[in-house]
């Protein structure tokens, strides 16, 4: 019988679809964020079978619930609806 020591830990993946369900963003986004090396890298198991590693995703969103906490995160600032080109907010 074979014991596993217990610092090495299973090392899951999650596909696309988990994905999609732990983090609300555009596949496009997290393409770009990947790109930028924002966001963890996808790596293939096969030709056709993309995957995250899901301790990474999930040290990813902790670092960013931190982050914005800290206010390190800035939201995007409001746009002026009196520059709207359709219905423009008249003051």
């Amino acid at each position: 019988m074979t014991v596993v020591s217990s610092d090495v830990a299973m090392r899951r993946t999650i596909r696309r679809q988990q994905l999609r369900e732990m983090v609300p963003l555009a596949d496009s986004t997290i393409y770009e964020m990947e790109q930028r090396g924002e966001f963890p890298q996808r790596f293939y198991l096969t030709t056709r079978c993309v995957v995250w590693d899901l301790a990474e995703v999930e040290a990813w969103l902790d670092a960013r619930r931190r982050n914005s906490r800290a206010n390190v995160i800035k939201r995007a600032p409001s746009p002026d609806v009196r520059l709207r080109r359709s219905r423009p907010v008249k003051h």
